[in-house]
């Protein structure tokens, strides 16, 4: 059985071992340090199975020119024997509840499509959003409040970690 949880200062260097092990290079691991550091980690939870946390999700602040501010989901990660079985899903789901509930209207991410599709998320241009990134059709926003997501704003910007790392 997955919990799903807020990050504790226990849970640091699980969290930072888990990505490491995830992607190809420390980038990601390095990030969610420097967010914390920066304490921009506005919702970061991980996933437990049997007291051991085998996943992480992590969301940050972006805002638009305008001023409105929602929040990224970047990144997440699942560690090798727990992946593709439901516990990135069930970080994802409960990462959206708990940004919803804060009162984000909306996030952004930058994934797979398909994947990120069953979350609800759609291609942010859609909505008249891009990134720095040049992420294309992978760059997608979902609204969490309605009437939230900013329609026709522009260029989502990220904080200040991402660029140390981009």
């Amino acid at each position: 059985m997955v919990i799903v949880r807020p990050e504790t200062r226990a849970d640091i260097s699980a969290i930072h071992a888990i990505h490491r092990a995830s992607f190809p290079t420390d980038a990601e691991a390095m990030l969610v340090d420097r967010l914390r550091v920066g304490h921009h980690l506005t919702v970061s939870l991980v996933a437990e199975v049997r007291d051991e946390v085998v996943g992480h999700i992590a969301f940050s602040p972006v805002s638009i020119s305008s001023g409105l501010s929602g929040v990224g989901l970047a990144p997440v990660a699942v560690s090798e024997p727990h992946r593709n079985r439901g516990v990135a899903t069930a970080l994802i789901r409960a990462g959206l509840t708990e940004c919803r509930t804060a009162g984000f209207g909306w996030v952004v991410v930058l994934g797979e499509p398909e994947y990120y599709r069953r979350f609800g998320f759609r291609a942010a241009a859609e909505f008249g959003l891009n990134d720095e990134y040049g992420g294309g059709l992978a760059f997608q926003a979902v609204e969490l409040i309605p009437g939230a997501l900013p329609r026709d704003a522009g260029l989502v910007r990220y904080g200040p970690e991402f660029a140390e790392f981009g």
